[in-house]
């Protein structure tokens, strides 16, 4: 809305205001039609001013977001943030700034629960002739990354030698399959 929307507007609401209060009992009806000719230019002049549509939800943080009609306000980001917060305490969280948690600074690195937790997988590994390669993708099954490699070895194409290597913030070899030979590349032995 700019300046010159604004100032007609809010003149044609207090114009509004004044007939409101000068209402009475025996108001003539040529006076009825004059308030009810100031309320359209009132509501034209709303209209005209309006840019967007109606929002579809009750909230101020998002007001055309998501609907959940369970909701109190109809906005579903907030109800799923709200009941994350009750299942959290239901199962025993305490979230953060709770009364066992005693209130510090912030610190330059965060805190335990900012962080990512660490994610466990399995990294299926083929021996090259010189060094260990991922010859898969990283699986989050170890069965389903064995598998894999039962299948890769009996390929057409088979490695010298495979091995599965366990990922959990460090690395951890779980199994080799076949022996790893060092190859020069160079032929004679780099005579």
């Amino acid at each position: 809305m700019n300046h010159a929307q604004l100032t007609a507007l809010g003149r044609a609401l207090r114009l509004l205001g004044e007939h409101g209060e000068a209402l009475t009992t025996d108001t003539p009806d040529a006076r009825l039609h004059e308030v009810k000719a100031d309320l359209r230019r009132a509501l034209d002049l709303v209209e005209d001013s309006v840019a967007g549509g109606a929002p579809t939800t009750r909230c101020p943080e998002h007001p055309y977001g998501p609907v959940d009609k369970s909701a109190q306000d109809l906005c579903l980001l907030c109800e799923t943030r709200r009941r994350t917060a009750r299942r959290s305490e239901f199962h025993g969280g305490s979230g953060r700034g709770g009364p066992e948690t005693p209130a510090t600074s912030p610190s330059r690195y965060g805190v335990r629960e900012d962080r990512p937790q660490p994610q466990q997988r399995w990294l299926p590994e083929a021996w090259n002739g010189r060094e260990w390669q991922l010859c898969g993708t990283p699986r989050r099954d170890r069965h389903e990354a064995e598998a894999y490699l039962a299948a890769q070895r009996r390929g057409s194409r088979a490695a010298m030698a495979y091995r599965l290597v366990h990922e959990f913030t460090d690395y951890e070899v779980l199994r080799i399959w076949g022996t790893p030979v060092k190859v020069d590349i160079e032929p004679l032995g780099n005579l």
